[in-house]
């Protein structure tokens, strides 16, 4: 029995043991941090080169007898990338004036419009391409090329690279006619 004048002693957890789990706490958190920044994807800014990456397209499309081509490949000329997905209803509505802006500009060479499908099924993407009889070439998102391009802001996107590989222009949502897709174009083609 104890006497009222005594005191328990409560032992705590030992001081090097506090100090060694808020060290691994720490490190933990400093290995996260770096996994979490090596992982990021460095995105497109207007006025700025784009990094580059490589579009390996759709069974059945293809650019200058290629099956695949990287951003780099393109130098020299204008590229009109747009990020589009089957279930997506605006994408729709721009669909027949991206078509119309590759038959404009596809015989001078000069300016190269390609597709993006986005978070998407293969037969979904195949299904939207012939439903909109869509000819330019179109490749799936497999390398992440939406991350680099946008900021996950929904699709429809369109970005418009110059000729040394910088972005000049970033359109979110659809185009509304072919004469905006022009009016984007042709001014970096003086």
């Amino acid at each position: 029995m104890t006497k009222p004048d005594q005191r328990i002693e409560k032992r705590g957890i030992p001081m090097w043991t506090q100090i060694l789990i808020w060290l691994s706490l720490v490190g933990l958190l400093v290995l996260v941090g770096f996994r979490l920044k090596s992982n990021q994807t460095p995105m497109a800014e207007v006025g700025k080169p784009v990094t580059d990456f490589k579009m390996e397209f759709y069974e059945g499309y293809r650019y200058q007898d290629r099956s695949e081509i990287n951003l780099s490949d393109l130098r020299g000329r204008v590229v009109l990338i747009n990020i589009w997905a089957s279930w997506c209803k605006p994408c729709e509505q721009e669909a027949a004036e991206l078509e119309a802006a590759w038959q404009h500009y596809k015989d001078d060479g000069q300016v190269v419009i390609i597709g993006v499908d986005y978070v998407d099924t293969p037969s979904g993407a195949m299904s939207y391409l012939t439903k909109f009889n869509i000819t330019f070439p179109n490749a799936p998102d497999k390398d992440k090329i939406s991350r680099i391009l946008n900021r996950n802001m929904g699709v429809p996107e369109t970005y418009i690279i110059d000729r040394d590989g910088v972005l000049q222009y970033v359109k979110i949502g659809p185009f509304e006619s072919l004469e905006e897709i022009i009016s984007a174009i042709d001014p970096l083609l003086q």
